[in-house]
């Protein structure tokens, strides 16, 4: 039986990754990356969204992700496996660069004027290399999906079997004290630039999703746990605004020390548990729109940033709209792009392969 759940946890954490880019590109909390304060307030109420949600809804993806695997491989080789991971993560992330997100790289740059600054100092070949690894964007995440597909692999071969077994007893109260290997793994395999390349923090959470989350044993603990770790999950995400958004005056929550901080852990994992408890329990139905969002959340996801972005560098960076026209035009654009670009691009012969990883024998 397809778990529904899941379906509804990756299509609602994509439409807030939507949300959360829009606050983040006019954030006033000094986070890089996007155009910044457009309103010029010192401190954006609105921003405190960002530092609520960042800390679970990416580890929530990494960790069905290791579920998905884990059922995906129940029913097909390894040798399918390596297939379908490489042409609908490695394919996109690679050389849909350079057919299609090198325009995301051309935005991005031309926040700070790369363009201007780079002119004369850098050979052209050079600057447009620049302008494709920076339109990676928000590929970060498949990126690292595959690295860990692959290295999922490698461990299969060694443990045979023996962990996912034992991974199956596992109980509620060790399930909490998940929380301390996840904060040590926090500590290592972190990439300076971008900070969003934390190796062995997501790997914990889709290892934690392969091996634990993917039993139904565990999962029907989860589900009768569901209102309690809801609440801490909650409290752990609202505690963490508290501290860094108020306290702490807008401290960056997207780097070290903060993102490295149990606190930080705290959130991350329980945010990601209550997410998948209480859909486990309550979301786990199907209809015709949650269908219609799970189908379309993956091109939701690739192409929004594009949307979100060309709206902050045509029209909010020359201040042709108030601040609060901006923020909601971008939301707009993030969902238009996003629908719009999947829908033309996943009917378009070699694009839709190399910029979703689409095969050519399926629509």
């Amino acid at each position: 039986m397809r778990k529904h759940y899941l379906d509804n946890i990756r299509w609602i954490t994509v439409v807030i990754v939507v949300f959360y880019h829009v606050v983040y590109m006019y954030n006033a909390a000094g986070v890089v990356g996007g155009l910044g304060n457009i309103t010029g307030m010192e401190m954006q109420p609105i921003d405190a969204f960002m530092y609520f949600v960042y800390p679970w809804f990416m580890p929530v993806l990494f960790l069905i992700s290791g579920m998905s695997s884990r059922f995906y491989l129940d029913a097909h080789s390894e040798k399918d496996f390596v297939k379908s991971r490489t042409v609908k993560l490695l394919v996109p992330s690679t050389i849909g660069l350079f057919t299609f997100q090198f325009i995301q790289g051309y935005v991005s740059m031309s926040f700070g004027d790369a363009f201007s600054a780079l002119d004369g100092l850098v050979p052209k070949p050079v600057i447009f290399l620049i302008m494709v690894a920076s339109g990676s964007g928000v590929l970060w995440f498949i990126h690292l999906l595959w690295i860990y597909s692959m290295i999922l692999l490698l461990v299969r071969k060694i443990e045979k079997g023996r962990l996912l077994s034992a991974g199956a007893k596992t109980p509620v109260w060790m399930i909490v004290l998940f929380t301390i290997p996840i904060w040590g793994c926090a500590q290592i395999l972190n990439v300076p630039v971008p900070p969003v390349y934390r190796i062995g923090f997501y790997f914990s959470f889709f290892m934690l999703g392969y091996y634990v989350f993917s039993n139904d044993e565990v999962m029907e603990k989860l589900k009768r746990c569901a209102g309690v770790l809801i609440f801490i999950g909650v409290a752990a995400s609202v505690a963490f605004t508290v501290l860094y958004f108020i306290m702490y005056n807008e401290m960056n929550y997207a780097d070290k020390p903060v993102n490295r901080g149990i606190l930080y852990t705290m959130a991350a994992y329980f945010g990601s548990l209550a997410m998948l408890s209480g859909m486990a329990r309550f979301g786990d139905f199907s209809n015709a729109f949650t269908e219609w969002m799970s189908k379309k959340s993956w091109g939701l996801y690739v192409f929004h940033y594009l949307g979100i972005s060309s709206v902050a560098l045509f029209i909010a960076k020359k201040g042709l709209l108030p601040a609060p026209m901006c923020y909601l035009l971008s939301l707009l654009a993030g969902f238009v792009f996003g629908y719009g670009l999947y829908a033309i691009i996943s009917r378009i012969p070699i694009y839709r392969w190399t910029v979703l990883g689409i095969r050519g024998d399926k629509v």
